[in-house]
């Protein structure tokens, strides 16, 4: 019996010496030792009675031991499902509940207040701390430094990630055993990585982007990472000489450019520097050229796919693409009415098949049969087109999504909690183009009666919503623009406003 994905990115490294996460501290920890604490962790999923299947939720800080706790679902076939630890109490309570974990590990900072959402749930709560400290490592300590793997097939589930939309309630992506590794095995050929290789993780952990793509590519390639808790340019700049990669999100790369230690020296010896999850300005990569002589590897992915497409690694790498079709994938421009495949250098909705489209939404049926067809094509929602040279650019978004420096920001959450507030009839929530963040979220909101208490509506978004989905500005007019549908036209509000954010505003 056989588990795919542990077999591939953690059972070739049990007994290896070799450093894989370089941390802050001076300290490093071998593939091995990441590995017994992997099995500690395990033998305590074992101890409360998780079986293959059932779902562990996590919510804490970026540690080797939270890494840890996802080698040890892999192991033991639980559900991993991490969650953003901006999220609030308010957030986390539908997550837990829709995904009925059965264990939940938490900051213990947070423990009181998640307490009441597990307390309804009847889930386990334990928590882990950013130094590693909390009631699931020392109940690990007590545990064994090997433990048995329990067999999975490629078909099983792996992990969920929610994503969402603009109406509607967040949808828990089904991703299998072999939605992850394929991708992984994919990724780390197409980007040349070895074991030789030392990536700059700065990336959370919460996210497929640090998780399914960094974390996964570098445990397949048997190389090293550089484990930060979160992005820092000083500390990059520090640990960049041992490194030969980094993988970032466009917000890296703008602060980066904005540092005086940042020179082509500092960067010569690096191999390969990758950006995703948000779209790139030109600018931004036509800066970065000039100063360090290497062109900037973009990507695309999405939470239900991991990556589909990337700029290639020898080749040309086209600023304002995402590059081709990864292998194995196929991927295709189709009219968003009738489904029909369009011609190259048409605008329409993208389309992508292969084995790292993931299998549904959690208790989802019809959302599945919406945006997964029978042929197994997965409608993306993402608006691009094929270049005359086969390049994938990618053009707006149908869903209006914000991506704001590598996180999904859905109008509508914000939307929901600002006109609940005193004198607001009605807003619209917007992404606007932010030189450091990609995009930055702005509410136009229409004033009732005596106007809206602007303190107010921030105290709400404190309480209701994560601070990165907060919006950077508030602006009041007297009415949104709309269609003779009755829509209101946000792309209208988008050209109004493109300018609002200097290049200098950070």
């Amino acid at each position: 019996m056989t588990n795919p994905l542990f077999d591939a990115l953690f059972a070739p490294h049990l007994g290896k010496d070799t450093a894989f996460l370089h941390l802050l501290d001076g300290s490093t920890l071998s593939h091995d030792a990441f590995l017994r604490m992997a099995a500690q962790i395990g033998g305590v999923l074992d101890a409360i009675g998780l079986n293959a299947g059932d779902r562990l939720a996590l919510q804490a800080a970026k540690s080797p031991e939270a890494l840890a706790v996802y080698a040890a679902c892999v192991q033991k076939g639980v559900i991993f499902l991490p969650l953003n630890t901006a999220y609030t109490a308010h957030e986390l309570a539908y997550f837990i509940e829709n995904s009925e974990a059965k264990l939940v590990v938490c900051d213990p900072a947070k423990e009181a207040d998640i307490a009441k959402i597990t307390a309804r749930t009847n889930a386990r709560l334990m928590t882990l701390a950013a130094d590693g400290s909390g009631t699931l490592m020392q109940a690990a300590a007590k545990q064994p430094e090997t433990t048995q793997t329990v067999a999975r097939s490629a078909d099983d589930l792996a992990a969920f990630l929610y994503t969402s939309g603009t109406t509607g309630r967040s949808k828990g992506a089904m991703l299998t055993q072999d939605n992850l590794l394929s991708n992984s095995e994919v990724l780390k050929d197409y980007w040349g990585f070895t074991e030789s290789d030392v990536l700059l993780h700065a990336l959370p952990i919460f996210h497929t982007h640090g998780l399914f793509v960094a974390s996964n590519v570098m445990l397949l390639a048997g190389g090293a990472m550089v484990f930060m808790p979160a992005f820092d340019p000083d500390t990059i700049l520090a640990h960049m000489p041992r490194a030969t990669s980094m993988m970032g999100v466009p917000t890296f790369y703008t602060r980066l450019l904005d540092h005086d230690g940042f020179t082509r020296e500092a960067a010569a010896h690096m191999r390969l520097f990758i950006s995703g999850s948000a779209p790139m300005l030109a600018e931004t990569h036509e800066q970065f050229e000039a100063l360090t002589g290497q062109r900037i590897l973009e990507r695309y992915g999405m939470t239900e796919t991991n990556m589909n497409t990337s700029n290639p690694l020898i080749g040309t790498r086209k600023a304002g693409t995402v590059g081709f079709p990864l292998p194995g994938v196929e991927l295709k421009v189709c009219d968003p009415v009738t489904g029909a495949e369009l011609a190259q250098g048409e605008i329409g909705v993208l389309e992508v098949r292969g084995r790292n489209v993931f299998k549904g939404y959690w208790q989802m049926p019809e959302k599945t049969r919406e945006e997964l067809r029978e042929d197994g094509f997965f409608i993306t929602g993402d608006l691009g087109l094929l270049d005359e040279d086969g390049y994938v650019q990618i053009v707006g978004r149908g869903k209006d999504l914000i991506i704001s420096g590598g996180y999904n920001i859905y109008p509508k959450e914000l939307e929901l909690v600002i006109d609940a507030q005193p004198g607001v009839k009605e807003s619209a929530v917007i992404g606007v183009p932010h030189p450091d963040f990609g995009e930055s979220p702005v509410a136009v909101v229409v004033s009732d009666g005596d106007g809206p208490d602007m303190a107010q509506i921030m105290a709400a978004c404190n309480v209701e919503l994560a601070r990165f989905k907060h919006p950077r500005r508030i602006i009041v007019i007297d009415a949104l623009p709309r269609n003779t549908m009755g829509k209101v036209q946000k792309n209208a509000l988008r050209e109004d406003y493109k300018t609002l954010f200097t290049p200098k505003e950070s």
